[in-house]
């Protein structure tokens, strides 16, 4: 009778290696599929817990060994994540006032990227997304037109990162190259396709079960002027305290500072500029299109989390999250604050969950350099103001309401409805006399996540 187990293990774990060969193609998947087939095995009473723990070590110890065969990489690493998306939108953007040309735009986001991690807590990775030709840092999407011309994908990420230290609470990691933002703050402050290039350091301390400490700061580089020793850089430094009252409530409080060195290099001007001009302003400029003033601004934000038992077409616990963010840019004599306070219902990303978001925002002129700012928050510009262009635009000097509503239908597909009605916070910039020009900006997306 033993003997006969014992055969029939070590048939079970031949086979089961050999799946396992032949499923290296992502370590997550086989993460998931061997752990499935092993747990089928046990409820079937085909093995014992003792066995297919044994089973769980020699199929890691195989499957480790073809990875490495088959794709000839070295024993240090220890494992790869494939990951991406894939969304269509459309866009629109419409105005009472005649002089706005209303648009009505198909576009696309693609993003396909991979990590390795290897010995000694180190990671490498890189991310290639779409875009337009100008290779905009604030968009990956790629407008479909020029009758079906190829379209060029950009290196969106491409970074190395060491985490020494994460253990006893505590958690310190370091990255360099292009990387996805370390800090944590809301389109008002970095647009979400942001990726910032340079070095950042990150950290964090767990005090109990309850609060969690945690900071983040970065030097990125915004330029680089071979006519001058003092090259455009960005600093910034971020605290947040994170808590988990009970199963019910939540909070976040934060505080944030950046500066801008040298920022009389950032020059945007049309095709003279040594910025590109991605279709944002805002900011104070002369007819050079050089900046007035200096970008050191203070930023805090707080927010609270409930979680209800559960909600109507809603898979699971439903939180409803309250928040805020306050700016003030003391680089700047006026028009230097800017703030945001909204709400939002559910948490989208799984089968079956939605989730729906309302926040007004009011984000003066030189709050911040507009540059960085969410360029889908824009509103109109019927004349040019002084180192810009005229027509709908994002960045700075901008206020209004915004709506998204998202749902998600199965754990890979979302669907969602977003609304910018918003409105320039000067009319009068520039001396330039706008009248009262509203304007709307609808997106419909569909997005495919792997």
């Amino acid at each position: 009778m033993n003997k006969t187990k014992t055969k029939n293990y070590s048939n079970t774990v031949a086979l089961f290696a050999g799946a396992a060969a032949l499923a290296a193609f992502t370590t997550q998947s086989h993460a998931q599929s061997s752990d499935a087939l092993i747990d089928k095995l046990v409820d079937k009473g085909i093995l014992t817990a003792n066995e297919a723990k044994d089973l769980r070590e020699e199929a890691d110890k195989n499957f480790n060994t073809a990875v490495q065969a088959k794709t000839g990489m070295p024993d240090w690493v220890t494992g790869y994540k494939i990951s991406g998306d894939m969304r269509g939108r459309f866009d629109q953007i419409s105005s009472d006032n005649a002089t706005l040309v209303d648009r009505s735009r198909l576009r696309y986001r693609i993003r396909f990227g991979i990590v390795f991690n290897m010995l000694d807590n180190m990671e490498a990775g890189f991310r290639l997304g779409s875009g337009d030709a100008a290779g905009n840092p604030l968009s990956n999407n790629t407008t479909l037109e020029n009758g079906f011309s190829k379209k060029p994908i950009w290196i969106d990420t491409a970074y190395g990162k060491w985490t020494p230290i994460n253990s006893g609470g505590w958690m310190l990691s370091t990255t360099v190259g292009k990387m996805d933002n370390p800090f944590t703050l809301t389109p008002m402050v970095f647009d979400p396709d942001l990726t910032p290039e340079g070095a950042a350091l990150q950290g964090s301390y767990m005090f109990n079960d309850k609060h969690t400490l945690v900071f983040n700061s970065a030097a990125f580089v915004l330029d680089e002027e071979s006519g001058n020793t003092h090259d455009p850089m960005m600093f910034g430094g971020q605290v947040l305290l994170n808590s988990k009252w009970n199963a019910k409530w939540a909070s976040s409080l934060g505080l944030a500072a950046f500066n801008i060195v040298s920022p009389e290099q950032l020059t945007m001007n049309g095709t003279t500029g040594n910025i590109p001009f991605n279709g944002s302003q805002g900011n104070t400029r002369n007819a050079a299109g050089v900046l007035r003033y200096n970008y050191s601004p203070v930023i805090a934000d707080a927010n609270a989390t409930y979680t209800l038992d559960s909600a109507p077409f809603y898979n699971g616990p439903f939180p409803i999250k309250f928040g805020g963010e306050l700016m003030n840019n003391p680089g700047a004599p006026n028009n230097n604050n800017g703030y945001w306070v909204g709400v939002t219902f559910g948490k989208s990303g799984t089968r079956k969950t939605w989730d729906l978001t309302y926040r007004y925002e009011y984000l003066e002129s030189d709050a911040w350099y507009d540059q960085l700012v969410d360029d889908d928050n824009g509103a109109f510009y019927k004349n040019a103001p002084i180192g810009g262009g005229a027509g709908y635009k994002g960045g700075t000097n901008v206020k209004g309401h915004f709506l998204k509503a998202t749902y998600s239908l199965t754990d890979s597909m979302s669907f969602s409805f977003s609304a910018f009605v918003n409105d320039l916070v000067n009319n009068r910039a520039s001396g330039l006399g706008e009248p009262n020009n509203g304007t709307i900006r609808v997106m419909a997306d569909v997005m495919w996540k792997f």
